[in-house]
């Protein structure tokens, strides 16, 4: 039987100054040093933060072949897989949360792809079915009817669409950490985009690679790998897939696979939104 594994802050940092915390740099937690307990959570989720979930493996895996993977391998998982399956799942979806807000990243219609390198999961997707997207038109400024100073007034996690923007509220647990690297927590710049949707087919809801496995185009190959299954018997075009509101990283890993700053964008029904005039 797999026993999930479980994370817990051992001391609520409420404003006391006699609690002696220290923070870490890498992975955001809060613990006592000198404490063997904290000390030893500490280290337990610091590695698994950092260098990935250990994973085992299951005996029915649905890996996603892929030629170009050396020393690693793609598992897809539905909602029809079993318990097992869908609580390591929960337990990515959780480590991914600390980075990109709680509450929207996972549901039961996502297709799961997990990239697992040296018995860890080191990255994780999660694509959904939609049907339209919308095309960004700047990437760094105001599109026609919207000025600069309007843009910049709005939330860093904004989509705009003309006159209306849907903005996600990201409530991180932890602090985000490694901001230069790639598929991080900042979430900078809104998005500007055009008012009318085009067709689409794959939404890719969230990407999430662990830190000391950035830049080693894991989160590209995920990527193709949603292309050559999300629909059987056909591989998905790039101008088929669009992103959900990404982060300032999200967009350079979009620019660079799509091979254009006009890729597309969709409005997620998981999103904490609201509208701002």
């Amino acid at each position: 039987m797999n026993k999930k594994r479980t994370y817990a802050q051992l001391h609520l940092d409420l404003g006391q100054s006699d609690f002696n915390l220290h923070t870490c740099s890498t992975c955001g937690v809060k613990y006592a040093p000198g404490e063997e307990e904290d000390e030893k959570a500490h280290k337990r989720f610091h590695r698994d933060y950092t260098l990935g979930i250990p994973f085992k493996g299951w005996c029915s895996e649905k890996v996603v072949h892929m030629p170009s993977i050396e020393g690693g391998r793609i598992v897809l998982v539905l909602d029809c897989d079993p318990v097992a399956h869908r609580s390591k799942v929960e337990e990515v979806v959780k480590m991914m949360e600390i980075e990109l807000g709680s509450g929207w990243i996972f549901h039961k219609s996502c297709k799961v792809y997990l990239f697992i390198s040296s018995q860890r999961i080191v990255g994780c997707l999660l694509a959904e079915p939609i049907k339209q997207a919308f095309k960004v038109c700047s990437l760094n400024g105001g599109s026609e009817g919207t000025s600069a100073k309007e843009v910049a007034r709005q939330s860093s996690t904004s989509l705009q669409f003309g006159d209306i923007s849907f903005k996600r509220e990201v409530k991180k647990r932890t602090r985000s950490v490694n901001s230069s690297e790639v598929l991080d927590g900042n979430l900078n710049g809104a998005i500007i985009c055009e008012n009318e949707g085009v067709p689409a087919v794959c939404g890719i809801r969230a990407i999430w690679v662990t830190p000391s496995n950035r830049r080693k185009h894991i989160a590209s190959q995920l990527l193709d790998a949603v292309r050559m299954s999300f629909c059987m018997g056909s591989v998905l075009e790039l101008s088929q897939l669009a992103l959900s509101q990404p982060t300032s990283a999200g967009k350079a890993l979009a620019s660079n696979y799509f091979s254009t700053g006009s890729f597309l964008v969709y409005k997620t029904n998981g999103l904490n939104s609201q509208l701002v005039n």
